[in-house]
């Protein structure tokens, strides 16, 4: 008798007339997201979503929180010069760094921006401000990968008057294209301290929607910064709601970790 044609054998592993896989597709597979069912797998994994969103958001409020780099010293030549103010330049005593970690290793470096960012920074000298160098970086939170970020922006050198710079600081954050201030600046220096901690809270269109952050800056004869606070997880609340006590307390502790003596 004559046997009918037999189907060409499956790849290794996979027996019968249909393969070990049976007639509607693969077994469950695991994937990295648990097993996925049926011949299209599961249902859209939810992980990576998250994951992309806060990238973005950050990453977007990151390039606004940058735009003030352009502005440190904006006008304060003007506003000097119009009080009828002269002031001798203080001593070149200390600099900024941007060192690997920050706020006791709780914060990563991902990027140093000094040498390209910070170009637009030394180049704003004006009669006030004698920029020689700048330190900028992006930092993330260890224990948060891509939901916790600190945009530390300055520069050093030698500052007539600081008040002036940190407040232009502020400002100019907030006319950056995109941005927008949602409580006013002002000082929210911790208590014991005797460096001025002057905060906002800003806000910054993203791909992925406005982003709600405080900002704080500070300056003193030798460095003038800010720090740009952005955590995913209130970046949606309430402007009103930030935590600006726990924010200039951050700043002081950015502030005693990146500014060092010259020597």
């Amino acid at each position: 008798m004559t046997m009918p044609p037999q189907p060409p054998p499956g790849p290794p592993g996979q027996n019968g007339p249909y393969g070990a896989n049976g007639p509607y597709g693969p077994p469950p597979q695991q994937g990295p997201w648990g097993p996925q069912q049926g011949p299209w797998g599961g249902p859209p994994p939810m992980a990576p979503a998250p994951r992309k969103k806060r990238g973005a958001l950050i990453a977007g409020i990151v390039a606004g929180s940058l735009a003030v780099l352009g502005v440190v010293g904006y006008g304060v030549a003007k506003l000097a010069d119009a009080s009828g103010v002269t002031k001798d330049f203080p001593a070149a005593e200390h600099k900024l760094t941007v060192p690997e970690t920050l706020v006791d290793g709780k914060y990563k470096l991902v990027q140093d921006m000094s040498d390209t960012e910070g170009k637009k920074l030394t180049e704003s000298d004006n009669a006030n401000f004698r920029v020689s160098g700048a330190a900028v970086g992006q930092y993330v939170a260890v224990s948060a990968e891509g939901g916790t970020a600190l945009v530390v922006s300055g520069g050093y050198g030698q500052s007539k008057f600081p008040d002036a710079e940190r407040a232009a600081v502020l400002k100019g954050a907030a006319d950056a294209p995109g941005a927008k201030t949602e409580v006013p600046a002002k000082d929210v220096t911790p208590a014991g301290s005797d460096v001025t901690i002057e905060c906002a809270v800003l806000s910054s269109d993203t791909a992925e929607g406005r982003g709600v952050y405080p900002m704080c800056a500070w300056g003193d004869g030798n460095t003038v910064a800010a720090v740009g606070i952005i955590d995913t997880s209130a970046a949606t609340a309430k402007p009103e709601d930030v935590d600006l006590a726990a924010a200039a307390k951050l700043t002081l502790q950015v502030r005693q970790e990146i500014r060092v003596p010259l020597n």
